[in-house]
């Protein structure tokens, strides 16, 4: 068991903030964001140098104590919980927040690992320049998360996802060394990119603690559209029109299924009145930091040729930032008119684009004969191939039982469908905890082997979020 004197010898390297003890404060920490599970802690740790965490660390190996690094804990697969054992502590990164620098001229922005999203949003556009990882937590989320989670988001079509932005690293690894690479630099080929192992990683190879992220010319133009989806439209190929003809000024193609248009509307006090087409609707985004280039006459003919094609029945531009800012509201609104609707079942699906109309059909055969009753919120980054494929919690049920029971049964034949159209479980939330059978079941077994010895190599000792993705050499599967 943890004895005080393990407390103690943390307190002595961190101020007296560092160290939280009461129960009542610690829950927020070990309760995963869905509220699926809580685990337990003696103590959260927070640090606020980089110097700091390294000691935590070497305390923690010597003493033989568990680490889970911990941002702002919106991990949907329990990847920053501790289990339930009481021998493993969260390191918060929460007071490590500084925005360190902002380079115009190489076009990068180097941060702790603490900073939340938004607030580096807003120090590259004070500089006029673009972070372009965008995502509903980014108020909350904080970078050295969504380097551990490999976070995708809105605009993931255009400028990729966390893991093609990410230019520089700072790390602690499990025996307290400190991995120093805050460099800048788009080309730097000498030997191993040691900064992409701690990308997709949730804290199992060590501590994120800064970041150097590559910036974008701020988009001082854009041109955003509702389109209302016609019969039968095919997604993949409505995209691909959009693309060729818009070249790379495409940042968003965001689909929506009827119902989850719905939901969104029920849960807003003003929503616009868009509504969705016989196949759902999809909102288009084109953004230019050009000032020779006009959008909205671009839009306007990608769009008359999608609807000649006969894939779109009706289609809005918007006319002002209002109503741009209205399109987007109710997107982004719908995963909290899900919640309001009593929950959902949600699968993070991603399938090649070319299968993403038959995923859809059988998907929904599976769903209908396993209950004809269950409704479905279908909605996502389709633009990358990702589909939020969320079974809603029929009102009076119980979230957590028929949670579980979907998970069990269901989830598993949705699985199954995207892993035989070449696609995977976790487009962008991860595999954490929750879903680190899913990677037992479907990964590849040369794969999770090369992962086992990449686990092994970086902590031997297992301490750095043991029981989170895969674990190392020798570990008996679950």
């Amino acid at each position: 068991m943890v004895q005080s004197i393990h407390v103690q010898a943390f307190r002595d390297v961190l101020d007296s903030g560092g160290v939280v003890e009461d129960p009542e404060r610690i829950v927020a920490y070990t309760t995963d964001q869905r509220q699926l599970f809580s685990g337990s802690t003696f103590a959260v740790l927070k640090p606020t140098t980089t110097q700091q965490v390294a000691d935590i660390v070497r305390l923690a190996a010597h003493h033989g104590i568990g680490i889970v690094p911990q941002g702002g804990n919106t991990s949907y697969c329990g990847g920053a919980t501790p289990d339930a054992s009481g021998r493993q502590i969260i390191v918060s990164l929460e007071r490590m927040d500084r925005i360190r620098e902002v380079d115009p001229v190489s076009m990068s922005i180097s941060v702790d690992a603490g900073a939340i999203l938004k607030n580096v949003q807003d120090a590259a556009a004070a500089a006029g320049l673009l972070l372009p990882l965008s995502l509903g937590a980014e108020g909350s989320c904080r970078i050295g998360g969504n380097i551990g989670t490999n976070a995708g988001g809105l605009s993931v079509v255009r400028y990729g996802m966390t893991r093609d932005l990410l230019l520089g690293i700072e790390a602690v690894l499990s025996d307290g060394t400190v991995v120093s690479d805050m460099r800048k630099l788009r080309k730097n080929n000498t030997g191993y990119d040691v900064k992409q192992f701690f990308v997709g990683s949730e804290g199992t190879l060590g501590v994120v603690t800064g970041a150097v992220l590559r910036l974008a010319p701020l988009p001082t133009r854009r041109a955003t559209a509702w389109l209302k989806l016609a019969r039968g439209a095919p997604l993949a190929e409505l995209l691909a029109l959009i693309r060729r003809e818009s070249a790379d000024l495409l940042t968003a193609f965001e689909f929506m299924a009827a119902r989850s248009i719905a939901l969104a509307t029920d849960a807003m006090t003003d929503p616009p009145s868009l509504r969705a087409g016989p196949e759902g609707a999809v909102l288009v985004e084109f953004a230019s930091s050009s000032r020779h280039l006009d959008l909205d006459e671009l839009m306007e003919a990608v769009l008359a040729e999608a609807i000649e094609s006969g894939w779109i029945e009706d289609a809005f531009l918007a006319q002002s930032g209002s109503q741009r800012t209205a399109m987007w509201r109710l997107r982004e609104t719908i995963p909290e008119g899900e919640k309001r609707r009593n929950g959902s079942v949600k699968h993070d699906i991603s399938v090649p684009l070319s299968s993403i109309h038959r995923f859809l059909e059988l998907a929904g055969s599976q769903v209908r004969s396993y209950d004809a009753e269950l409704e479905l919120s279908v909605y996502g980054h389709v633009g990358d191939g990702n589909l939020h494929y969320n079974v809603l919690v029929p009102a009076g049920a119980d979230r957590l039982e028929f949670t579980k029971r979907v998970e069990g049964s269901l989830s598993l034949q949705l699985y199954d469908t995207a892993a035989a159209l070449g696609g995977t479980f976790s487009a962008e939330h991860g595999v954490g905890r929750f879903k680190k059978h899913l990677l037992e079941r479907y990964g590849d077994l040369g794969r999770i082997a090369a992962m086992r010895r990449i686990k092994t190599a970086f902590d031997p000792a297992d301490i750095m979020n043991s029981g989170a993705i895969v674990g190392p050499l020798g570990e008996q599967s679950s």
